[in-house]
């Protein structure tokens, strides 16, 4: 006799082939009388190109697709779900951009709503609620607003040059103690004193288990929806309903946090605590705490990895680079002196400094094919037919390699952002930020979080390769990890106060703290 667990898989199976025929019936329908996809490999029947789209690396290998097809627009499919690749910032900017109105969706992913993430604001489908929330996004994170969390950016990132100078070695671990402060901090009013704290350990192993059911092929319930449906694929679905319950300690327990802060009157500045304390009743201020407890835990959990990444670049750039990172050290030492560290008034005097910041978000950018947007209607572009529901990649990788625009564009070579006379020149848009009605709102916090730790730690320190028991240089293996968020692979690094003054400055703000 057969099992229930047997029978669920047969029946998980038809239910499979039921959904694959219906939605290749359909698909061939459609194909009518319309105008050819654009280009890409050639699919199976009912499949499409399940067995091509690769499954690490993809920035890299949307590269060559484009060489391959010469076509710097890309097509693909698999199980019915449409696929378009962007390796063009142009195409990008007329379809994102000019046509933003038909590109903001979001992909519906399964699985982001049984772990409970479809609070995230980045992952909601364009409509009336996201655009509820990304007016207080743009309220809370705009250029001018985003001056209010300078303190508290300043204080961690000084904090972080005290923990260089008492354990350099760390480097990697304090650049995520930065990161994840900072957002607690600002969103919540919560100090971060160690990365086991119970609040971090719970987000962090929400995120990590999490994560691993959005790897491509980690669950046919991305692909099939209607698998969904089916009582308990034992695995998956426990596994997501373990996610879910950390999620929701994770917005939970900051939020309870700041709320027994304001009460007591003892809040730090942060988002939550002002919003609470100006707050009235009614189902308007309720609506708008729901909203506020969704981005502040969209914030916490969808940018620490970002700023993570972008942290170990740098140290990993400076490190291989050491002509560039004389030159900004230089051009700080004239602008600030020793006496104090940089400051965000210094930020425009610094165009050494600026430059790095831009070429570690161009050469490495910590999402490399971004967040896909999803069309809301049929299109048609250069001839090529678009359908309604197709998810688009932004590749960014692939537009910041662009030969005419950044020559040896794999290099890091931060002059590209400087003229013959020193300053910056116009090239000032970050890609890593996104495009379109989707843009990051909080990209000016971002912003500033990355640039001051720069500037701070070149004023302080020198980073030069580590060496072995006999005085080798240890050599770096220039590797990055894969998926969504792509990070430095672990590496060694020599980092050591630049002079008695600078050892004194961070010797004081260890203490400080």
């Amino acid at each position: 006799m057969a099992s229930i667990l047997d029978i669920v898989q047969i029946a998980s199976i038809l239910f499979s082939i039921v959904f694959l025929l219906a939605t290749f019936i359909k698909a061939r329908k459609k194909a009518g009388n319309r105008l050819p996809y654009p280009p890409g490999p050639k699919g199976l029947p009912l499949l499409g190109n399940l067995f091509d789209f690769p499954t690490s690396n993809p920035w890299e290998a949307y590269c060559d697709w484009g060489k391959i097809y010469n076509s710097d627009i890309l097509y693909g499919s698999a199980l019915g779900n449409q696929v378009l690749i962007l390796n063009n910032r142009d195409d990008a900017d007329e379809l994102l951009e000019k046509r933003s109105q038909w590109y903001s969706g979001r992909p519906h992913i399964p699985i982001v709503e049984l772990m409970g993430w479809n609070f995230n604001v980045g992952l909601m489908d364009y409509g009336e609620n996201w655009r509820y929330h990304r007016k207080i996004c743009h309220q809370t994170f705009h250029q001018d607003a985003a001056k209010f969390y300078h303190p508290i950016q300043t204080r961690k990132v000084h904090q972080m040059l005290g923990e260089l100078l008492l354990a350099p070695d760390e480097f990697e671990g304090h650049g995520k103690m930065l990161s994840i402060g900072i957002l607690m901090a600002t969103m919540y009013g919560y100090d971060v004193k160690s990365l086991d704290d119970p609040f971090i350990e719970v987000a962090e192993r929400g995120q990590r288990l999490g994560n691993g059911l959005l790897v491509p092929g980690a669950t046919l319930l991305n692909v099939i929806p209607i698998l969904c449906r089916i009582p308990p694929l034992a695995s998956t679905q426990k596994l997501a309903a373990q996610v879910r319950e950390l999620t929701e300690a994770m917005q939970k327990l900051p939020m309870d946090f700041a709320r027994r802060a304001v009460r007591a009157g003892t809040a730090n500045t942060s988002l939550v605590a002002s919003f609470l304390e100006k707050q009235e009743s009614g189902p308007a201020a309720e609506r708008e705490e729901r909203a506020l407890e969704m981005i502040a835990a969209t914030v916490y959990s969808g940018k620490r990895g970002v700023t993570i990444a972008a942290t170990k670049t740098f140290f990993y750039a400076m490190t291989i680079d050491p002509e560039i990172q004389r030159k900004a050290q230089a051009e700080i030492d004239s602008v600030v002196g020793s006496d104090r560290l940089p400051e965000y008034n210094d930020r425009h005097s610094l165009p050494v400094t600026e430059a790095i910041y831009r070429e570690i978000l161009r050469w490495r950018p910590p999402g490399p094919l971004g967040v896909p947007h999803l069309t809301t209607q049929d299109d048609v572009y250069k001839g090529y037919f678009i359908p309604k529901g197709t998810a688009v990649f932004t590749n960014i990788w692939a537009m910041t390699r662009d030969e005419m625009k950044y020559p040896d564009g794999s290099k890091f070579r931060p002059e590209r952002f400087l003229r013959e006379d020193g300053r910056l020149n116009d090239d000032d848009r970050v890609l890593a930020y996104g495009f379109g009605r989707r843009v990051c709102v909080g990209k000016h916090v971002a912003s500033a979080t990355l640039w001051l730790l720069i500037a701070s730690v070149l004023a302080t320190f020198d980073i030069t390769q580590a060496k072995d028991e006999s005085g080798k240089e240890v050599e770096i293996e220039s590797g990055y990890t894969d998926g969504m968020i792509s990070q430095k692979k672990p590496f060694k690094c020599s980092i050591t106060p630049r002079s008695t003054k600078a050892r004194q400055l961070a010797e004081e703000l260890r203490i400080s703290q």
